[in-house]
């Protein structure tokens, strides 16, 4: 008996090692913690508990792990989901490595060069990789790391040996970034913030999914998605996005993983932005 019970325990140990019984182990020990749930906070009357069953209710269905960070400065609402989980960043790590250019440019007084100007535009607009492991093998390690130490972004883990699209995320250091980008500060300049955001409005309409899905007509989008896909946790699909009008100054964070396709990933985080436009229309 007892034997038996060991060689199926180095039986289980070497599939898990070999990561072939992971989903089933997984499914097969029912959450020790509880599921995170969405929290959110309002000046506003009823919004927050609005955003709250919405948002639920917009992933209710959806397979996978979601991130969330709403914030709206005026009705100073603050929703989140699972804030601190880390994610592969993708191509949205490329938000960071523009305003870490700009912010080392400001430091020494300086305007980007017309071949930065070139790389920046196809890095966030058709969010091109090789100008981003150009500019990124150009501002290394340090200037990085400074910058995300200004910024305050520190859950954030910059990819080693070139992988940018490694870095470790999370909703809470995207959303400071956001937030960086849509107010005055003493990290970014109103001109690097401008022109942040003017090239995150201008990304080719095939990359304008996610966060601006349902936004009202007359509200500004800026937007820079990312997706991946790795032998574990499937495709990470992500989209962050800043929006203002109707009454409105908002930031978006989705950040998901465990996707089976990009297009489910996609799905997904517009069930949540969808819901966010529309109750903060209503608002």
């Amino acid at each position: 008996m007892t034997s038996g019970i060991s060689r199926r325990a180095r039986v289980l140990a070497a599939a898990v090692g070999t990561g072939v019984l992971v989903p089933l182990v997984a499914a097969a020990t029912p959450a020790a913690a509880a599921t995170p749930t969405v929290t959110c906070t309002s000046a506003k009357a009823g919004l927050a508990a609005k955003l709250k069953k919405d948002i639920t209710a917009a992933l209710a269905t959806r397979k996978g792990t979601v991130a969330v960070g709403l914030y709206d400065r005026s009705t100073n609402t603050t929703c989140t989901l699972r804030a601190s989980s880390a994610y592969d960043s993708a191509s949205v790590v490329k938000v960071t490595v523009l305003a870490t250019l700009l912010w080392d440019a400001k430091k020494t007084n300086r305007y980007l060069t017309d071949r930065e100007n070139t790389l920046a535009k196809a890095m966030i607009t058709k969010s091109d990789n090789a100008a981003t492991s150009t500019l990124w093998k150009q501002l290394g390690m340090t200037k990085i790391k400074g910058f995300l130490s200004a910024a305050g972004m520190t859950q954030t883990k910059p990819g080693a040996n070139g992988y940018w699209g490694l870095t470790q995320i999370t909703v809470t250091d995207e959303q400071k970034l956001l937030k960086l980008l849509t107010a005055k500060n003493a990290v970014l300049s109103d001109n690097s913030r401008a022109y942040i955001l003017k090239l995150m409005g201008q990304v080719v309409s095939s990359q304008r999914w996610g966060t601006p899905y349902g936004v009202p007509s007359g509200v500004t989008v800026a937007v820079k998605n990312g997706w991946l896909q790795r032998s574990t946790n499937g495709w990470r699909v992500h989209s962050v996005g800043a929006f203002k009008g109707g009454g409105h100054d908002y930031v978006m964070t989705v950040l998901t993983h465990g996707n089976s396709t990009m297009n489910y990933g996609i799905t997904t985080i517009q069930a949540v932005a969808k819901v966010i436009h529309k109750d903060l229309a209503a608002s």
